[in-house]
Parts: C-alpha cells; sequence; structure tokens
C-alpha cells in the first residue's frame, strides 16, 4: 500500500468510491497520513481466519476493530459491489469511540434520478456469505456508531443497521428486515417486523384506550402481508415527532420497555443487540445501549415461508430513500459471538428469559405485493 504524506485530513477523490475493473478506491484517513488503497469487490471476499469448513457459523467470534486500512478477515465484513451501493463513500479512519482506535465511515451519496422509481441510496457493509448464522440461531452483535452532522431531520426513510432473512433469487414478495435501527426526523427508533399478525386498532371496539400492557405498537401492512411493530424510541420521541401511522396493537409482539434510546445527537453510542428471528412465536430480541437495557422483544418476529433461505444475516450502513443532501454514519468495535459475554462492552448482560408466544400468523408474506423495502 502506497501512502501519500502527511495530509492532516483525508480529500476523498472521485467521490470516493470509484468503481474500476470490480473495485472500489477507497480512503483510509488520520489525522498524520492518508491512504488511498482499492478494495477488490467483484464477489464475496475469502474467508476469514478460524472459517474452516464444518464449523458451525453461528459460533464464531467475529470483530473488526477498522484499525487495519480495510476489513479485518477475522471480522467477517465485506462492502458489498451492487449498483446501489457504488455511489457510497468507504473511509477508514482514527478515532476513540468506546474501545480500540478504528473507525469505519459510511456515506450514502445522492445518485437516484428524479424519475427513478423505488430507487434507494445506501452504502452497507454486509457479513459474509460463510460466516452467516442460520436463521433458527441465538447470535449477539456489539458496535458503536456516530451519526455525523448534518442529521437528517425529514420524514424519509433513514436506516441505520438491520438484520434480514435471505431470500432466494427471483423468489416472490419483499421482505423487510426483522430488526432495524432507524432514524426519523432526527431521532433514533427500533422496528421489528414479522409475517403479519392479528391487530387491533387504537380507538376501535378492541382497544378504544390504546394497547394493553406489554402489547407491541404496530402498522399493520396488509399490502405486503407483515406487520411492523415500533419497540423503541429515545426520549422525548410523541406521536407528533414520530409516525403516527403505528396506530394499532398486537398481542403477538410482547414489549418490555426498560430505558428509552440515547439521542441521535449523543455522539458516539455502543450497541449491544440479541437476534433471534422466531416467526411462529419464538422470537426474542434484546437491545442495550451504552451498557443500559433498553428493550426486550418477544414473540413472533421475522418471516417464513416459500422463497426464503436458511441464514440469517447483517448489514450496517445508511440506507435511505432518494435525498439531496449526503448522509455519513461513522461506525467502530464490531464483534459477534454466540453469548452476550462475547460481545458486552459496558453494563451487564440480561437474564435469559426466552418464551414462545403461541399467536397463529394470519399468513406468510411469500406472496406479498411488490412495496418498498426495507
Amino acid at each position: 500500500m502506497q501512502c501519500a504524506p502527511r495530509c492532516g485530513h483525508a480529500r476523498v477523490a472521485n467521490g470516493g468510491s470509484d468503481i474500476v475493473g470490480g473495485s472500489v478506491k477507497r480512503v483510509v484517513a488520520s489525522g498524520a497520513l492518508c491512504c488511498v488503497v482499492a478494495l477488490g469487490l467483484a464477489g464475496a471476499p475469502a474467508a476469514p481466519a478460524g472459517a474452516e469448513a464444518g464449523t458451525d457459523a453461528a459460533r464464531r467470534i467475529l470483530h473488526d476493530g477498522f484499525d487495519q486500512g480495510s476489513f479485518a478477515q477475522e471480522g467477517g465484513l465485506f462492502y458489498k459491489n451492487n449498483p446501489e451501493q457504488r455511489a457510497g463513500r468507504v473511509i477508514f479512519g482514527n478515532a476513540v469511540p468506546y474501545h480500540g482506535i478504528g473507525i469505519l465511515t459510511l456515506i450514502a451519496m445522492p445518485s437516484c434520478l428524479p424519475q427513478s422509481v423505488e430507487c434507494s441510496e445506501r452504502a452497507e457493509v454486509w457479513e459474509r456469505p460463510e460466516v452467516l448464522a442460520p436463521y433458527d440461531s441465538t447470535v449477539w452483535y456489539g458496535f458503536a456508531l456516530r451519526l455525523n452532522d448534518p442529521l437528517p431531520q425529514d420524514d424519509r426513510r433513514y436506516v441505520i443497521a438491520q438484520w434480514k432473512r435471505e431470500i432466494i433469487p427471483g423468489a416472490a414478495g419483499d421482505y423487510s428486515p426483522f430488526l432495524a435501527l432507524r432514524l426519523y426526523r432526527g431521532r433514533l427508533g427500533i422496528t421489528v417486523e414479522t409475517d403479519r399478525i392479528r391487530s387491533y386498532p387504537i380507538g376501535g371496539d378492541a382497544r378504544p384506550g390504546g394497547c394493553l400492557p406489554g402489547e407491541a405498537l404496530v402498522l399493520d401492512r396488509p399490502d405486503t402481508r407483515q406487520t411492523r411493530a415500533l419497540v423503541a424510541t429515545e426520549g422525548g420521541t410523541t406521536r407528533e415527532n414520530y409516525p403516527s401511522y403505528f396506530n394499532a396493537c398486537a398481542p403477538g409482539i410482547q414489549v418490555t420497555a426498560h430505558a428509552d434510546l440515547p439521542s441521535a445527537q449523543k455522539g458516539w453510542i455502543d450497541f449491544v443487540i440479541r437476534s433471534q428471528p422466531g416467526p411462529n412465536g419464538d422470537g426474542h430480541i434484546e437491545v442495550i445501549a451504552d451498557g443500559i437495557r433498553i428493550v426486550t422483544v418477544q414473540g413472533h418476529i421475522g418471516h417464513s415461508g416459500p422463497g426464503l433461505d436458511d441464514n440469517q444475516y447483517f448489514k450496517m450502513g445508511p440506507y435511505r430513500a432518494p435525498a439531496s443532501l449526503p448522509w455519513s454514519i461513522s461506525y467502530g468495535d464490531f464483534r459477534r459471538g454466540p453469548r452476550c459475554s462475547d460481545v458486552i462492552r459496558l453494563g451487564q448482560c440480561p437474564p435469559d428469559v426466552s418464551k414462545a408466544i403461541g399467536k397463529p400468523a394470519l399468513s406468510t408474506s411469500s406472496d406479498a405485493k411488490k412495496g418498498e423495502e426495507p
């Protein structure tokens, strides 16, 4: 790797994301040196160290501190090469979030044409195919993030990190992430999604005054045959400054709120998240932020049905509907493991209180009409 002279701050040439022969030019930034290197993206990268055949992927412990000027082999991450990502910027730099000295800054750039339909702009880092865990596995994730200025304040779709189920190429349906960290009007929120389950409109005969204790506040999405639940928001959030279209209650998704999410304007936030989808009612999500337990979600989480594959996968980075300004997020200290103790940095791990909530889904989303994703 050839390094430029000392330059103080990195300058991203040609938008920082030129595709040349299946590679993207990426800037490695620090206060002392800046280096431009090429990152091959034509296909999935080689397996990380310790990923030998036959190893149970769900039990692998992964970590990337983003301090090597590229993705660590032991981290299991890569920047995926597809048309929607080619305008994105990928910048490695130095900082001190909570642990380590490396950061990864991902920037979604304006790239959709005005007449484009269902176009999205993104700069996401994905898990490599060979480290993906089975869909019915429990996997714990940890990462630090910082939402950089300017912080979007509008009501477009903004996704910061998401967990999904693999879908077989060509399969019908449009599946949203079963777990997503989102931004709406400058405020953080977390949603879970599942095949459409029974819900009761607020103000109707069954729920005239609101949801019963523990019931999830949801959006019924009959066009995609899915139900989306808003399970956590940052402090000070009201129906006036967060989507009011979450207007029904779903007993099949049980939510135990412990604390509010920190402010999106806080700076660095360290997240620890348990991913355990369970479309039949045995799902279990835990969210911890800066060592504080935020929410426990149990019940129907995720999707089942024809066209869906065997694994879950995680990706992080800005994903949005078209917008006129760049959107930048920095990430640090990515880790993954089968236990909370593999990834926790601050605070304590919650007890395992998994239970199934046996409310049958109304349908699967295998015959969903085309809708927007995620």
